[in-house]
């Protein structure tokens, strides 16, 4: 049995490398990627997807969205760390059409085709789920489970000293998504910060001459590079492809039940992730968290998912 899903992403670098493993799963379909604004543009968020699946040439393509700007979204990008295209300054041609479905729509109408069948990875800011929750309420019940990767429990934040990325970027939307009655699962920067990868990954990933291979030998050692030019750092994250594992590896997580919100309105505060762990606590639980890892375990089944990207490509 495959797992249908749906990619909503923010291409940057790690969005790509989970595109490229998720694509080539076996236990997967992925029916759609749908881009959003976060670590570039609207526009070039949609230009990277179209861009991404071009050069892994799947054997199912999937439908592609276009991203449209977030109404509340911050004035901050993170092209710092991964080029001023978001793809290590690869600039891929555009290969997109003119005429696209916004995000948010094809999101509803596969959540339409298959009730309860498709599981939404949110791998940017939720700004494309908030705005399903507002114009097509029905749609939101019909979905299997959210998967989200942002927020942060306890580990500093990436974007502000307490904020992490995704939450920051569109606070508003983050809110919407806690609130939502949907069934969710939270993958914080407490558990992706303990998936670290050293420069030695690049000499396991897939040959340069399959098509996976190829693009993540393009943009995988600027993200090495960026990481130790500007922030000092010799081991790096791969936020996406460990969230994307929470999804066809769950059991290498531990999981608790928790009441979360997100802050949108605080100046030193905004997009933080604020859990209610109190003895008599008040909140209503609204989603469960990783808050535990094998790291080991999960950087060699990231690993293997790359790897065998580039076998079937």
């Amino acid at each position: 049995m495959t797992r249908k899903i749906i990619i909503d992403c923010d291409p940057g670098i790690d969005d790509a490398a989970a595109v490229c493993a998720a694509l080539f799963d076996p236990r997967l379909e992925v029916l759609a990627i749908t881009p959003t604004a976060g670590t570039v543009t609207a526009e070039q968020a949609t230009v990277n997807v179209h861009a991404i699946v071009a050069q892994l040439d799947p054997p199912r393509y999937p439908r592609i969205g276009k991203a449209t700007p977030p109404d509340n979204g911050a004035v901050c990008d993170d092209t710092y760390l991964h080029g001023r295209d978001g793809l290590g300054d690869c600039d891929f041609e555009n290969s997109g059409r003119q005429h696209q479905t916004p995000s948010e729509k094809v999101i509803g109408e596969l959540v339409h085709q298959y009730p309860d069948e498709i599981t939404l990875l949110c791998l940017g800011p939720l700004t494309n789920l908030a705005r399903l929750c507002r114009r097509d309420p029905g749609a939101i019940p019909l979905l299997n489970n959210v998967v989200i990767s942002g927020g942060s429990m306890s580990a500093p934040g990436n974007a502000s000293p307490i904020a992490e990325r995704n939450m920051f970027f569109d606070p508003e939307s983050a809110s919407e998504v806690f609130a939502s009655a949907t069934t969710k699962s939270l993958v914080p920067l407490d558990v992706t910060e303990q998936v670290l990868f050293g420069v030695e990954l690049l000499e396991k990933l897939p040959s340069k001459f399959s098509r996976a291979g190829s693009l993540l030998h393009k943009v995988l050692p600027y993200a090495f590079r960026t990481a130790h030019q500007k922030l000092g750092r010799e081991l790096i994250p791969l936020y996406d492809p460990t969230v994307l594992l929470a999804v066809v590896e769950p059991e290498l997580f531990g999981w608790e039940s928790m009441a979360g919100k997100v802050e949108t309105h605080g100046e030193l505060t905004r997009g933080a992730t604020v859990f209610d762990q109190r003895l008599r606590r008040e909140w209503p639980m609204n989603m469960e968290v990783a808050t535990s890892v094998d790291a080991n375990e999960a950087i060699a089944a990231i690993v293997r998912g790359l790897r065998y990207a580039g076998q079937k490509s």
